[in-house]
C-alpha cells in the first residue's frame, strides 16, 4: 500500500465521488481480503463507508444504513493498528464522520 491510495480516497470523498473512493482502496484491500490483518479490516470499513454514501446518493437509505454499520464494526481498529498511515487514518475517519452527519441531516 502507498499513501497514494489513501490520498485518492480522501480526494474522492471530498469531491463526493464515493464510488471512486471505494475503488481507490479496493485496489489495496481486495488482493489481501482473506488476511487476518487489522489494517486490511480497517480499509474494509472505510470502503463500506464510501459504499454507504454512494447508496445514499442513489436514494437507497436503508441499504446505506446497513453498510455504514459495517464501517462502524471496523472503525475501532484505527486505535489498535500501528501504521505509518495512522495520521491519515485519523483524517479519513474524521472526513467519514463529517459526511455521515451531513447526509443524515
Amino acid at each position: 500500500m502507498s499513501s497514494k491510495h489513501l490520498d485518492e480516497f480522501l480526494i474522492c470523498l471530498n469531491e463526493e465521488r464515493f464510488y471512486d473512493a471505494h475503488e481507490a482502496l479496493e485496489a489495496v484491500w481486495f488482493p489481501r481480503r482473506f488476511e487476518e490483518d487489522d489494517e486490511m479490516k480497517l480499509l474494509k470499513g472505510y470502503i463500506n463507508a464510501a459504499v454507504s454514501f454512494e447508496l445514499i446518493k442513489r436514494g437507497r437509505k436503508d441499504s446505506a444504513r446497513k453498510v455504514y454499520n459495517n464501517y462502524l464494526k471496523y472503525k475501532f481498529l484505527r486505535l489498535h493498528v500501528i501504521s505509518v498511515y495512522a495520521k491519515k487514518y485519523e483524517e479519513i475517519e474524521q472526513k467519514i464522520e463529517t459526511i455521515q452527519r451531513l447526509k443524515n441531516d
